[in-house]
């Protein structure tokens, strides 16, 4: 069933109008006429079906199901990622959503190339809402402004949960390990590096910072797979056993 973002604002008791993009998707993309059914949800963790009443243009009248309300993610997952170039900060996003991210934290380290321009977060938060869509996620990761990797240490990253810091250093340690000797934890801080990995200093104010370093095993992974990869085992880690 086609799924659309109606913000928490427009819910309303059994009816909601659907305006702006999403319902041009709806009239004219999709071509969803009165009477067809849809599921909306908001991005905080509600959802419901919907019937169409009514189709204009750039708005669509919706007769509203019973909400259904989506518990929040345990633990709550963030990935810290310096930005790559190119387009893959998009790719990056938009498999972070599909692979349970809660937060995506943009950073511009000492060998980040690219210099995000204004509006790069707001365009990353148009493809986080679009993967959820995609993958039927009620909930919409937040996407932070790109941030300075020394400021965003500096203002306690690493203190809140568990963190880990993909490292090429000596002493990195499987990542299971880590994850595992944490025992019971709310929140996970995966901080992933540049092509070419963190400096030296930048490796040390993390460690300092509270971060731990954990290896990806023996090949050296480009940027983005290697927040994957993260996201990956934290997922197969952390995903409920269904009986």
């Amino acid at each position: 069933m086609p799924r659309f973002f109606l913000p928490p604002e427009s819910w309303c008791e059994g009816e909601a109008w659907l305006t702006g993009d999403e319902a041009r998707h709806l009239s004219q993309v999709l071509r969803i006429r009165a009477g067809d059914s849809v599921t909306v949800f908001d991005g905080c963790g509600r959802r419901a079906d919907a019937v169409v009443a009514e189709v204009a243009r750039d708005r669509a009248r919706l007769s509203l199901g019973q909400a259904i309300h989506s518990p929040a993610p345990e633990p709550v997952i963030a990935l810290a990622v310096a930005i790559p170039k190119g387009k893959t900060m998009d790719l990056v996003v938009q498999k972070a959503v599909e692979l349970g991210a809660t937060e995506i934290l943009p950073l511009v380290t000492r060998r980040t190339i690219v210099q995000p321009g204004e509006g790069k977060a707001e365009k990353w938060r148009r493809v986080a809402l679009e993967a959820c869509k995609q993958c039927g996620l009620d909930r919409v990761p937040a996407v932070a402004e790109p941030g300075e990797f020394g400021a965003w240490l500096a203002g306690g990253a690493g203190r809140t949960g568990l963190g880990l810091i993909a490292s090429l250093a000596p002493g990195a340690r499987p990542m299971r390990e880590v994850v595992r000797e944490a025992g019971a934890i709310s929140r996970v801080v995966v901080l992933v590096g540049p092509e070419g990995d963190f400096t030296p200093e930048e490796t040390a104010a993390a460690l300092a910072a509270g971060f731990r370093p954990i290896t990806l095993g023996a090949n050296v992974l480009r940027a983005e797979t290697a927040a994957l990869f993260c996201l990956s085992a934290l997922r197969y880690e952390f995903e409920p056993e269904r009986g």
